[in-house]
């Protein structure tokens, strides 16, 4: 399958990480890009590397907390881009340690952004979409949509709503023309730790930091999988092998994966009082 030219995409949190790696993936391909993120300079700088590819680009500001702010961004794709052919709502935040140690003022921050930001997304492309008789939707979940791992309470629900609208999403209105995937990554290197909010350590922060470092699968691949996946019409994306093999386990034996899981996590306790 092949993505109509010419392509013009929008994209959320494309500052840095797997939203400025899908920017540049999309260049490659030859489509026009908006590129967007709460940090105006960062948007304009990743616009900046994508015009370098020789492709239309600009960089714009969105917080995608505010519904109206989302709206605007769609709007403005059809003022800068000519309209809208493809949307990745990336925007991302983590919140992670013990589910009482985590203030409810971060699981709204977790929710506002990672769940009703790609909600607002989806609500102001679908129409554009549906008028013109297609489209695609990259929504960026997490492997811990699908797994729901101890210790990520507030991070888990928000992808797995994620997972579940994209399921929902798909199946809904491929028969219109708009494909949807939905992006399950593990770890791999991106600026998320920085700003993470919750109750964790600075070493179980550096540990997370470290298995990012080792992945085989940085944002470059991920971004590939994702937009490959989405034009293919290919609803799950997983590009590491371990989150495969991980989410293939859960459906086998939920009880026996979740047992294995409260195992794991007892020593892991156990090893964080010695501390």
């Amino acid at each position: 399958m092949s993505f109509p030219k010419p392509l013009r995409a929008v994209i959320t949190g494309a500052g840095s990480g797997l939203g400025r790696a899908m920017a540049l993936d999309l260049a490659e391909r030859g489509a026009s890009v908006l590129v967007s993120d709460i940090v105006q300079s960062s948007a304009e700088e990743t616009a900046e590397l994508v015009r370098a590819k020789g492709v239309r680009s600009e960089g714009v500001r969105c917080d995608v907390t505010d519904r109206d702010a989302v709206f605007a961004l769609v709007d403005e794709a059809e003022i800068r881009l000519g309209g809208i052919d493809l949307i990745a709502n990336n925007a991302g935040v983590a919140v992670g340690g013990p589910f009482e140690e985590i203030s409810i003022e971060d699981w709204r921050w977790a929710v506002d952004i990672n769940l009703w930001g790609v909600v607002y997304g989806c609500q102001a492309a679908i129409p554009k979409m549906r008028a013109q008789g297609h489209g695609y939707i990259v929504n960026v979940a997490s492997a811990a949509g699908l797994l729901a791992p101890p210790s990520m309470s507030a991070y888990n629900v928000t992808k797995a709503g994620v997972v579940s609208l994209s399921e929902t999403l798909y199946a809904e209105y491929k028969s219109q023309g708009i494909h949807v995937s939905v992006v399950c990554p593990t770890f791999f290197r991106t600026n998320i730790i920085g700003a993470m909010r919750g109750a964790t350590t600075k070493k179980e922060d550096a540990q997370v930091i470290r298995w990012m470092e080792r992945s085989k699968v940085q944002a470059p691949g991920v971004a590939k999988a994702a937009i490959d996946s989405v034009r293919d019409g290919k609803l799950y994306v997983q590009p590491m092998r371990e989150g495969r093999m991980a989410w293939r386990l859960k459906r086998t034996a939920p009880q026996r994966f979740y047992d294995s899981l409260s195992r794991a996590h007892k020593q892991f306790l156990q090893n964080r009082n010695k501390r």
